[in-house]
């Protein structure tokens, strides 16, 4: 399903040329597996013809090599030596329209990506896989909604000055721990407005942006709206804060923990249904809320959200362990989740009302108003793709709901839950793929073998260039002493 079209979307293809008529060319992006953008420059003559025939070849290679453009290590189906990497489909989605400001205010636009033989999503393109979910949703009357917000690090570095310091002695935008500081901003306003502006201008809704604690790190939280748009918002948002640092020198990183000694960098996720009345399903009733909650909910934790929220949330509960490589996808991920509750991180399956110590925190009443309902999921790094972790998100959820799953344990802090007796999170990729793509786990059973396998097969690997790789931290260990 398409997201919400930006402002001044085209609807028809006069639309289009008239939005194009003093433009000579295009940039068109798809999103892969490391929710990284992938893409190209167009001529404008081109990507009409493209539009019209209902999308155009693009290659395969984008699904079968990593983030530095090695082919996997163990070829996978959907590109490889055998197929000679062929094109697959790329179909633009006009409801995506935007003008890059940081580029010349050059049209762009997002495509999806078809199977070539099928016409059918691509079991692995990340705007495919949410829209999949999504419409799961929307064949039973909801709408999904969710928001995003990231933590990140900027150094005043260039791309060129990493390679030539070797990635050590970077220097920070601004020193020290300054979690929302007013005066901070100021040393580089410039460019802390420019990121908030440029976003604007880019169709991006920015509702926070503040100073977080540890040196030269921001965070900003993308305003509500549906998952595809807030989903593209997400990954679109990177885009915006690396291109606007380049002007001023500037490079922000969207890695979990880029280091040891400090709090890492979160990409926490809200999430809620709608029904077609555009009421928020997750709240109770205004009677519930007037008599002081739901009757016959688990907890008090949950009597201020509704029956389905419940069974949302316990789907939840049950699933999050089996998913975590949606959430946290890279090595460097689990050196967040291992600092636990003293880098507020989640490393558990668990949930609480109002809980920053929970994987899962009920927003709702008497905290907020019933619209406002929602849960915030704690566990996702800035550097998640956020399809794929919207996906498994609201996937869970979605099947706890048809299900009508229980609740299996009470909220964190409860009589006889505590941090020894939750279940845990996978604290490596290792073990998260493990578990992901066991014969039978959730991630199968709300996402599909074809999926679990590809993605599963991208993350090992990841896990075995890590294996093979000498670090620095061997090097100083080991080589003088051994």
């Amino acid at each position: 399903m398409s997201p919400s079209p930006t402002h001044k979307a085209p609807k028809t293809l006069d639309e289009l040329k008239e939005l194009l008529k003093n433009d000579t060319k295009v940039k068109l992006a798809g999103v892969d597996v490391d929710g990284v953008l992938r893409g190209k420059m167009m001529s404008k003559d081109k990507f009409l013809s493209a539009v019209k025939s209902d999308g155009f070849g693009f290659c395969s290679v984008v699904f079968g090599w990593d983030i530095h453009d090695r082919t996997y290590l163990n070829e996978l189906l959907v590109s490889n030596k055998a197929n000679g990497y062929r094109d697959i489909d790329a179909v633009i989605d006009l409801s995506t329209y935007r003008r890059l400001p940081w580029e010349k205010d050059l049209p762009f636009f997002l495509v999806s990506f078809l199977d070539p033989d099928t016409k059918e999503p691509l079991p692995v393109d990340p705007r495919g896989v949410l829209a999949t979910i999504v419409k799961r949703a929307e064949d039973e009357g909801w709408q999904c909604m969710s928001g995003a917000e990231f933590e990140y690090f900027q150094f005043k570095e260039t791309p060129e000055s990493l390679v030539e310091k070797r990635f050590v002695g970077l220097q920070p935008l601004t020193p020290g721990m300054h979690g929302y500081s007013v005066l901070r901003p100021t040393r580089n306003q410039d460019y802390f407005h420019d990121l908030y502006d440029s976003a604007a201008d880019f169709g991006i809704e920015i509702e926070g942006h503040h100073t977080e604690t540890g040196p030269g790190v921001y965070e900003s939280a993308l305003a509500y709206t549906d998952a595809a748009r807030m989903a593209d918002n997400a990954c679109l948002y990177k885009l915006v804060a690396k291109s606007v640092g380049i002007k001023y020198g500037i490079m922000p990183t969207f890695m979990a923990k880029p280091w040891g000694d400090l709090p890492g960098c979160s990409g926490h996720i809200h999430v809620s249904l709608r029904d077609q009345s555009g009421r928020n399903i997750f709240a109770v009733t205004e009677a519930e809320a007037k008599a002081g909650g739901r009757k016959g909910a688990a907890y008090d934790d949950v009597k201020f959200i509704s029956q389905e929220a419940e069974w949302f949330l316990a789907g939840l509960m049950e699933g999050l362990p089996d998913v975590v490589p949606m959430l946290c996808p890279t090595i460097n991920s689990y050196k967040r989740l291992l600092g636990g509750e003293e880098f507020w991180a989640p490393d558990t399956a668990s949930y609480g009302y109002d809980s920053r110590a929970a994987s899962v925190r009920i927003i709702s009443a008497p905290g907020v108003s019933a619209s406002a309902t929602r849960f915030e999921v704690r566990v996702p790094g800035a550097d998640m793709n956020p399809y794929f972790a919207f996906a498994a998100i609201f996937a869970l959820g979605l099947r706890g709901m048809a299900n009508r799953t229980a609740l299996p344990y009470g909220p964190l802090g409860s009589a006889g839950v505590t941090r020894a007796t939750l279940a845990k999170l996978p604290t490596s990729l290792e073990s998260a793929v493990a578990a992901f793509k066991r014969n039978g786990s959730a991630a199968r059973a709300v996402l599909g073998d074809f999926f679990v396998d590809h993605f599963a097969g991208t993350r090992e690997h990841e896990l075995e260039v890590h294996r093979r790789a000498v670090t620095s931290w061997e090097v100083e260990r080991y080589m003088e002493l051994i």
